[in-house]
């Protein structure tokens, strides 16, 4: 069932997570209120955010979804990636493991973000493409999601939705001021907050919050102007940047306020399980499928990312395999055909649980439409090879979304073309007039609508 129709906001604003990121340091304070700044060239550095733009509807007026999975230590590439191209490839290993819906993905090979390197750093800018997020002066940009959560957010409940297994730090979610959205790993307490409705004096409570939230530049305007006098010129360029970002967060807020007095949606699931032990990691992943499926079923939500993190998971526990080592030591398994083979059966699965996410994807009806046809899913790494820590030739795989599918797009694996034109499509696909995203030059070669 979906739920009601959302109030009309008058301007787009950010993104709405479960968890919310705190400042290192809070300099302007009101009756109970108290609010970070940006960092400026007075303290050494800084950072800047625009106001986020209004973004349309999709042409044809269907609600267009984009779910970005990464698996941050990749795939074996000998396993994943096919030979020849176009619509006549021949599958891979992993790919046939996805057969049944060959027709309704494409596979890409020669792509990564320009200079993005460093290794096991370059998994927080899976959605950015920010450069050398190895390097020490390394600053992370707004991620996809959260560009297009600034676009069309306040269309649904949530905005967005930054979601992880195994891990509450790690993020592909990332503020246009740098800052990460910490994922949400407890799939139950995301199920609350999406479709458990809440007492009426809890909505009342929520109310207040949001009443109050409303006034903090109001309540800080004399110490904020206190504060313009005493900076440079770039820096009273970026307090203002910041405070245009704070209120249009005062608006994203009115529009919530309208969400709190609206019904959640009723649906006809239990509350998931969330398993404690890491090494159920495959089942993690499976619910957080579920999960996902069920917020985009009840138009909660159009954005969703989960970053997968596999870096400190310990030996997995499979259902027709027993590993001997952790998860990260068999990625790098220096070319042993025994760790190839136990981290074959990892990635085995992960194609197995791809395919049943986008069977379920397709057995819910929205209009002329399935869910799949109206929601894209990219799935990838930073990694090319974890093994030789390469972030180039990354596994990348982009199903469903109303994209003519079923093609191999094969770019050359020296000279890599930029994996950023296939996000100005997909930001297109969402109905957001868009050109560029980070270091992209246009929309991905080849790929057409359907």
């Amino acid at each position: 069932m979906k739920p009601p129709s959302p109030p009309q906001p008058t301007v787009r604003a950010p993104f709405v997570t479960t968890r919310i990121p705190l400042s290192r340091r809070r300099f302007l304070e009101g009756t109970g209120i108290a609010l970070s700044l940006p960092f400026l060239e007075s303290m050494l550095t800084g950072v800047g955010r625009a106001a986020p733009a209004a973004g349309p509807l999709t042409p044809d007026g269907k609600p267009r979804r984009m779910l970005a999975v990464c698996n941050n230590l990749g795939l074996l590439g000998d396993q994943f990636f096919p030979t020849g191209s176009g619509h006549d490839y021949v599958a891979s290993p992993y790919l046939k493991l996805l057969d049944q819906h060959r027709k309704d993905f494409s596979v890409f090979s020669g792509v990564s973000h320009p200079n993005v390197d460093g290794g096991h750093p370059a998994d927080v800018c899976f959605l950015t493409a920010a450069p050398h997020p190895g390097s020490s002066s390394f600053r992370n940009t707004v991620s996809l999601d959260q560009h297009i959560a600034e676009q069309i957010g306040t269309l649904t409940r949530f905005p967005s939705l930054t979601l992880g297994v195994n891990t509450r730090t790690k993020s592909l979610s990332w503020t246009g001021t740098g800052v990460a959205i910490p994922p949400e790993d407890k799939a139950a307490e995301v199920f609350k907050q999406l479709f458990l409705q809440g007492s009426p004096e809890q909505v009342k409570a929520q109310l207040r919050q949001l009443d109050n939230g409303r006034s903090i530049l109001d309540t800080i305007a004399g110490q904020a102007r206190e504060l313009q006098r005493g900076i440079t010129a770039r820096d009273r360029d970026r307090l203002d940047q910041y405070f245009t970002s704070v209120r249009d967060l005062e608006h994203r807020l009115q529009a919530s306020r309208g969400w709190e007095t609206k019904p959640k949606p009723v649906i006809d699931a239990p509350m998931p399980v969330d398993p404690t032990n890491p090494a159920a990691y495959m089942e993690k992943v499976r619910i957080m499928y579920d999960l996902a499926r069920l917020a985009f079923e009840t138009d909660s939500t159009r954005s969703i990312t989960l970053m997968l993190d596999s870096v400190s998971t310990p030996a997995l526990e499979l259902a027709d395999a027993t590993l001997t080592d952790g998860y990260h030591n068999l990625s790098h398994h220096g070319k042993s055909e025994k760790k190839r083979s136990e981290l074959k059966h990892i990635d085995d699965w992960h194609m197995k649980l791809l395919a049943k996410l986008f069977t379920d994807l397709k057995s819910v009806r929205e209009a002329e439409d399935t869910l799949f046809d109206r929601t894209m899913v990219l799935y990838g790494s930073n990694f090319g090879d974890a093994n030789a820590h390469t972030c180039f030739n990354l596994p990348t795989l982009l199903g469903g979304g109303g994209f003519k599918h079923g093609q191999h797009h094969a770019f050359s694996t020296t000279n890599n073309y930029p994996l950023p034109n296939l996000y100005v499509s997909m930001l297109q696909r969402m109905g957001i007039e868009s050109d560029k995203f980070a270091s992209s030059t246009g929309t991905m070669r080849g790929l057409e609508l359907a």
